[in-house]
């Protein structure tokens, strides 16, 4: 019997929701109301350094009055230290994750891990999952689908940081398998995150969730769009242009007649079709 659909978005607070993870959030509301199941936001605020002020908060007060609320209370990936604490001690133990005294200078010129504190059983800060020397198959419900060694593509990824905080891998794997997440929807930004979290989880012993990744947003010189963009046109919209921007870029045609919020949403969800979605974004309609 299949999991009922639950689905989520999940931001960091470092800055104003911006168009492109806008699409993040209308591509994982309409997969969730589409499927009539649940829709929840996670706020990802276990990087402290970079969170802005305020952020949090206005990303849920943007949603709203986009007319996207969530079904449950919004969680706080703070909240959850000690539950990732344990997931990584039993990793430890289980002689599936080592200590790492290795320091991002000193590894600027290997893209993969080279191993180095493997064997060393130091009693360091930072923790790495050991991975396995074979090749992992990717799928996805939009991209292609990939394939990876995770030797060769991905080596030993740090799951505990050298300043003391649980790193997103680790921090996103338990929060899915504890929100019972059946797909994530995101952008492609993160799509080589996707065979290190599967591989945690089965070091876990956790069920996956399907994926399904979204195209970039990015502007003319290709570069992503982010909160830091001043020119992010979703800065000069109201909240029924900004969702039928939204629709556009993501392949869906709402009619122009339309004006309202909630005519737009319920058009929105009658006719979302994944196969409309462009594996490019075209921004034709930015201007």
């Amino acid at each position: 019997m299949d999991l009922p659909y639950r689905g989520r978005f999940a931001p960091s607070p470092t800055g104003d929701l911006h168009l492109g993870s806008l699409l993040s959030a209308v591509a994982s509301y309409l997969q969730a109301r589409k499927n009539k199941g649940q829709w929840l936001i996670r706020i990802e605020d276990i990087d402290p350094p970079r969170e802005v002020a305020g952020s949090a908060a206005g990303i849920i007060r943007d949603l709203k009055s986009l007319g996207m609320t969530a079904d449950e209370d919004i969680s706080y990936q703070r909240q959850h230290t000690a539950t990732y604490l344990q997931a990584v001690t039993s990793l430890l133990s289980a002689g599936k994750a080592f200590r790492c005294a290795c320091s991002r200078k000193q590894l600027k010129d290997s893209p993969v891990y080279p191993g180095t504190c493997r064997k060393l059983g130091l009693d360091a800060a930072a923790i790495r999952l050991r991975v396995d020397n074979r090749q992992m198959t990717v799928p996805d419900n939009l991209q292609k689908t990939r394939e990876y060694s995770l030797n060769d593509d991905i080596g030993d990824f740090i799951l505990w940081r050298a300043d003391k905080l649980p790193a997103y891998q680790l921090a996103v794997v338990v929060d899915d398998a504890a929100e019972g997440i059946t797909e994530a929807v995101r952008g492609c930004d993160l799509l080589d995150s996707t065979p290190r979290q599967i591989y945690l989880q089965e070091c876990l012993g956790l069920a996956h969730p399907e994926y399904l990744h979204i195209p970039l947003l990015t502007d003319n010189s290709g570069r992503k769009l982010s909160k830091r963009d001043r020119d992010d046109p979703l800065n000069q919209l109201q909240p029924v242009a900004a969702i039928r921007l939204a629709l556009q870029l993501l392949g869906q045609q709402p009619p122009a007649e339309i004006i309202d919020l909630d005519t737009l949403w319920n058009w929105a969800i009658g006719h979302w079709e994944l196969k409309n979605i462009p594996l490019r974004l075209d921004n034709e309609y930015i201007t």
